[in-house]
């Protein structure tokens, strides 16, 4: 149940020892403050993939982290008697950059704050109807402020990862949907309004991060605009099994492409589900195994998730460089040609490396990957990424937590030379951009601590070079922070 949990918990809440029941509930969701990246790696899946007793009772099962209510949440309170667990929080990110922008182009030396609030209701039905395995899943979120990056002219990587695609609008719809878990686990399926990328090429550690190159999951997978990301959702049906191995498990879906899922003109507030915008499906198939590594000892030290994923799209898109006779379109004045079809895939992966005895839960995890994208429509063809948290080192403070994070991001050759070409004819070019686009690198450093139980606050240091995989812009330095306050 990836997706179940995707969505809830304190998701900037920095990693403190809990006892989740399952790495069903340790991946992370996009661009959110209410996304339940795993508050710390899970203790692997042998030892926490629930039983009969954590497959019938999901309600008392699922990690609350503190809150500064926990009241609404208590186990023995009104709403957990029956079957409900509401969460509210608050993430705020704040980001400047501390070096001068490339002149000539409008751009300048700024700051910007960006933030959410959101709400997340589950429901276990086992509880409330005798309904034994179903839940649904519901997210609200609102959003507020922009991004820092684009003051220097980044449109790639956004510097806080909470902006865009709320609707700015008080209340947007994430997500709802309902998920049937069946054979203890061995089985779940789950349909509704969802996020695609919450359920795949999704992970546990990203964000630890701020920067959107991470958080939620590495933003080449996010390449094309019809693939669901947090806040946007769409119709789709899910189905996840492990029928070998409890380690293992295979999923695959089907979600309905719509035209317009980040535009406030076409899906303001999130209830646009009439089908009018559907343009094609995308049909995703991921592979994940969760091992659980051992000490000399016996006991379990050394989490990992692995996964192999791709995705194919039956959504017309447009080339990156070929007109409909097979010109470059930058020449000819023809629109570029419509491919009706195009594809994904990924590799992602996280490992413990070291664990604290002290503090078992705690340790050094090392995270990366590589997404390659249809080198014909994409603007990213390819991303790697590679990073380490670090918490447990301080043994009197271990919650707090170091993270490092690099992202390299090729621009498609296709974009390249179609942005050649408007050049010399001295055209617009495409992606906001004012010089060729060939790479960009972005690197983040943080130290997150929390501040009483229910606040988090994370100092942020990012570089980025090549902003927005341009050549001729100056890199760019931007310090920050970021606090998240968990209200129930």
């Amino acid at each position: 149940m990836f997706a179940a949990c995707a969505v809830f918990g304190a998701a900037h809440a920095q990693p403190q020892p809990t006892d989740a029941p399952s790495p069903e509930m340790d991946m992370a969701s996009d661009q959110s403050g209410s996304h339940t990246d795993e508050l710390i790696p899970s203790p692997g899946a042998e030892a926490t993939l629930p039983k009969a007793s954590a497959y019938e009772n999901v309600i008392d099962n699922f990690p609350v982290p503190p809150s500064l209510f926990p009241v609404v949440n208590q186990r023995s309170g009104w709403l957990k008697r029956h079957g409900n667990i509401l969460q509210l929080d608050n993430l705020n990110e704040f980001m400047g950059a501390v070096t001068a922008p490339t002149p000539g182009h409008g751009y300048r030396q700024g700051a910007s704050n960006a933030g959410q609030y959101a709400l997340n209701i589950l429901t276990d039905w086992g509880r409330v109807l005798g309904w034994s395995g179903f839940t649904t899943h519901a997210v609200i979120v609102g959003r507020y402020g922009t991004t820092a990056n684009r003051m220097f002219g980044d449109w790639l990587a956004h510097s806080q990862e909470t902006y865009g695609g709320g609707g700015n609008v008080v209340a947007h719809l994430v997500m709802v949907y309902g998920e049937q878990r069946l054979w203890e686990d061995r089985l779940s399926v789950a349909a509704g309004r969802m996020s695609q990328l919450s359920d795949f090429a999704s992970g546990s550690l990203f964000c630890t991060f701020m920067n959107n190159s991470f958080c939620g999951r590495p933003k080449g997978a996010a390449d094309s605009s019809y693939y669901s990301s947090y806040p946007a959702s769409v119709w789709a049906l899910r189905v996840r099994a492990r029928p070998l191995r409890r380690d293992v498990y295979v999923q695959a879906g089907v979600y309905f492409a719509e035209e317009g899922i980040y535009s406030p003109s076409m899906n303001r507030s999130g209830f646009h589900w009439s089908g009018a915008y559907h343009v094609g499906e995308i049909f995703p198939v991921e592979l994940g195994w969760q091992p659980s590594f051992r000490r000399p000892s016996g006991e379990v030290a050394f989490p990992g998730h692995y996964k192999l994923g791709f995705a194919v799209e039956r959504v017309a898109r447009d080339e990156n460089f070929l007109d409909t006779l097979g010109n470059p379109y930058a020449d000819s004045g023809f629109s570029a040609a419509r491919q009706n079809g195009s594809w994904s895939s990924w590799f992602l992966m996280d490992q413990r490396l070291w664990t604290s005895r002290r503090h078992p839960k705690t340790g050094l995890s090392f995270l990366g990957g590589a997404v390659f994208n249809a080198p014909h429509t994409a603007l990213r063809d390819r991303q790697f990424y590679a990073g380490f948290t670090w918490n447990g080192f301080w043994a009197s403070r271990p919650t707090d937590t170091i993270g490092l994070a690099f992202s390299y991001v090729h621009i498609a050759d296709g974009v390249q030379k179609s942005e050649a070409h408007l050049m010399r004819r001295k055209g617009v070019l495409p992606y906001k951009a004012t010089g060729i686009q060939t790479d960009a690198e972005v690197v983040e450093l943080n130290y997150s601590f929390p501040i009483g139980r229910a606040v988090t606050l994370e100092p942020d240091i990012q570089y980025y070079h090549h902003p927005n995989g341009q050549a001729n812009l100056r890199d760019a330095v931007m310090v920050g922070f970021r606090s998240h306050v968990e209200i129930f």
